[in-house]
């Protein structure tokens, strides 16, 4: 087990075997544990690999503010690291987003600027209003997770390199959904260089233009979700980088039943882009005729950050989502 500061704890999750999922379908599910890093999700490395390689490149001086445009939980992870090592931090997020996001970045001391939510064309946009905000103001660094390939490369040294040794090289499938695209190509990358044959999926949820684009080579979509963090409308530098051999598109009702099946039977309490990943290997799983595979996918964040979405039976209903 790691021990140190909160950056030097960052990574080496478990891979959590899904017991109930590898049963019915006779593979071995496994989660990687995301959840369990110190502020509570995957984008705690993002934001650890953009602010090491800022500092090694010098854009990033003692006192600075590091601006950032996001659904949230790089804008936590962000803010986890800039008081450990000197620095402030500005997040420019959706206003649509759980409350919980909120609270955690005023807790951790972020300057923190909603504005409503809007297709990236509009200049208001959260992510060209951290970008403007950075050009505006002296003394900042835009950190720029969707564009910036620091991230790409801290998922392909660490996050892949992990899934890999954690199964001793026998990964027979990797499925993931897509924000910024860091985390599913550097995973994707690294497990194709060791073995190209393991199958890479995308699981995106409505409303996202991936699966169309991955599909016919078109940003197209069709619905909405209230999955938080995923899916998007345009090809992002760090997308560019995955190796993808398929793609999937997952509903709300069948991402919010999941997350529901994994609290009652394998007690993990995980967010909605993790239900939504599980969902997807456990339908990839079942469609395989060779059992004892190995499948891989990604447990994001944990279910108490939307607590008051998930377990709200009025919210829900007003998604027309069934409970369980």
């Amino acid at each position: 087990m790691k021990t140190g500061n909160v950056a030097q704890i960052i990574g080496e999750t478990p891979l959590i075997k899904i017991e109930s999922l590898s049963k019915l379908t006779g593979q071995n599910i496994f989660g990687k544990a995301e959840f369990l890093n110190p502020g509570g999700s995957i984008k705690d490395r993002t934001a650890l690999g953009i602010i090491q390689e800022a500092e090694a490149k010098g854009l990033l001086k003692p006192g600075s503010t590091i601006v950032e445009g996001t659904a949230g939980n790089t804008g936590i992870g962000l803010s986890l690291l800039a008081s450990q090592f000197g620095y402030k931090s500005l997040i420019v997020m959706p206003n649509n987003q759980s409350a919980e996001k909120y609270t955690i970045l005023k807790a951790l001391g972020a300057e923190l600027l909603t504005v409503p939510p809007c297709p990236f064309s509009d200049q208001n946009h959260f992510y060209h209003t951290a970008r403007r905000i950075s050009e505006e103001r002296s003394d900042t660094f835009w950190a720029n997770q969707f564009e910036n390939l620091s991230n790409f490369r801290i998922h392909y040294e660490t996050t892949g390199k992990e899934i890999y040794e954690q199964l001793q090289g026998r990964v027979d499938a990797f499925i993931s959904s897509a924000g910024t695209g860091g985390s599913l190509a550097g995973i994707s990358r690294y497990l194709k260089e060791k073995n190209p044959h393991t199958h890479i999926q995308l699981a995106d949820p409505f409303g996202s233009g991936l699966h169309e684009y991955l599909k016919s080579g078109k940003f197209l979509s069709q619905g909405s979700s209230m999955t938080e963090g995923i899916g998007i409308m345009r090809l992002t530098a760090n997308f560019k980088e995955a190796v993808i051999d398929d793609s999937v598109q997952i509903t709300d009702q069948d991402m919010i039943s999941m997350l529901y099946h994994l609290a009652s039977q394998d007690g993990l309490l995980v967010g909605t882009s993790a239900a939504l990943n599980v969902c997807a290997a456990a339908q990839f799983a079942k469609k395989q005729t060779k059992k004892g595979m190995n499948i891989v996918t990604i447990l994001c964040d944990g279910a108490m950050r939307y607590q008051n979405k998930v377990f709200n039976k009025d919210f829900l209903e007003s998604q027309k989502i069934k409970l369980p």
